[in-house]
């Protein structure tokens, strides 16, 4: 990391412990605590993004983007070349927040999304994992049979007390400006990887079960949507605002297996947060999800997020009453300010006032140019209601 950089890294960590030790005063603490009350009770300090998310006509479109904090960032490459291990950098408090505030600092997103992975919680789950640059997420054991599903283990979220250690700093650093959003892996995706031990591109083994080993597979299903809600509870109670939930690789399924092999899984972890944190909107974003928006639809989340495959005018039309999220094409942000102004407005005018965030509709691609992606931005807030 270059010099500047470290003194940069070493002042942010020192005003967030300045900050820290301000906002613990009781003075302070009562205010925020009041502040909270009021929220409840009439939703008038929510962040836009929240009431976007739950639907509500909003003054503009809250703006975030999915891989909002990454490679396309000179500062993060800066960071990473001096912290190479992705899970050093999303597995220790101060360099998740410093990581997650990068694009907060830079473009001012009205979401703020935590620094994480959707395999972060795995050892928490009883998965052991390693990433390798190259190749990726990799399980040295899989669980593919019955004998296998005794490696499972009941949640123990002290493995994970750095996710609630850099969302409980975020929310105080992020404040009033921008909604914090955790976010997890759906139990079908992320069983892709506990089932294959890897990425892949044809899901063999994984759908294979679903005709040669479907209790298996239910049967892992189960514990992983119960882990997760689990974990959602804990991102929640630790200051996430909004919780997505990434259904990465359900649009590799047909439809009919998706609402078979996904949705019911999806549904029991949306079902069972409901049930302890009402007032938090969940937002479902599945990949390649164009023939799925119906189903999708019948799911107690409140938004779901259109991939950029999808008109937003249809997309709008086939969710009915759930909020939307998305859904510039990414290259659009390679083609300059013209276009991005111009793909941003269009989106934005197919949403409408109500129920909608803008998003892209997919990730960054690494080498977005940064200028870019300011500029997605700074169209966003120009477009009031």
């Amino acid at each position: 990391m270059a010099a500047s950089s470290l003194a940069r890294a070493s002042a942010n960590a020192r005003e967030r412990r300045s900050l820290r030790m301000r906002r613990s005063s009781p003075s302070s603490t009562a205010r925020r605590s009041s502040r909270r009350v009021i929220a409840r009770a009439d939703g008038s300090q929510d962040a836009l993004m929240v009431r976007a998310a739950r639907g509500e006509k909003v003054e503009r479109a809250p703006a975030w983007m999915m891989r909002q904090a990454g490679r396309y960032m000179k500062e993060y490459r800066d960071l990473a070349a001096k912290h190479p291990s992705f899970r050093e950098r999303s597995e220790t408090t101060d360099l998740i927040v410093e990581i997650t505030m990068q694009p907060f600092r830079a473009f001012k997103p009205d979401g703020v999304i935590l620094f994480s992975d959707i395999l972060t919680p795995f050892p928490a789950f009883g998965i052991d994992f390693e990433i390798d640059d190259y190749k990726g997420p990799m399980l040295e054991k899989t669980i593919t049979t019955e004998e296998d599903l005794k490696m499972l283990r009941e949640v123990d979220l002290s493995k994970v007390e750095f996710v609630a250690d850099a969302l409980k700093i975020l929310r105080q650093e992020v404040g009033d400006e921008a909604a914090v959003l955790g976010f997890v892996g759906a139990p079908w995706t992320l069983c892709t990887y506990i089932v294959e031990g890897k990425s892949t591109s044809t899901y063999k083994t994984i759908k294979s079960m679903c005709f040669t080993a479907p209790d298996v597979l239910r049967t892992l299903l189960s514990h992983v949507a119960d882990a997760l809600a689990v974990y959602i509870g804990f991102q929640i109670d630790a200051g996430a605002q909004v919780i997505q939930i990434f259904d990465s690789w359900g649009g590799q399924l047909p439809p009919h297996m998706w609402e078979e092999w996904s949705k019911p899984y999806i549904e029991r972890v949306v079902n069972k947060v409901k049930q302890t944190h009402p007032g938090v909107p969940i937002t479902l974003y599945a990949n390649g999800s164009g023939g799925l928006l119906e189903r999708m639809a019948t799911l107690p989340v409140d938004t779901i997020g259109l991939d950029w495959t999808i008109d937003m005018e249809d997309g709008r039309r086939r969710v009915g009453d759930k909020s939307v999220q998305g859904n510039v094409d990414p290259v659009v942000l390679f083609a300059g300010d013209d276009a991005i102004e111009k793909a941003v407005r269009d989106v934005c005018r197919k949403a409408g006032p109500t129920g909608h965030v803008l998003n892209l509709g997919h990730g960054v691609l690494v080498g977005t140019p940064e200028e870019a992606v300011k500029h997605f931005f700074d169209v966003s807030k120009t477009i009031t209601y």
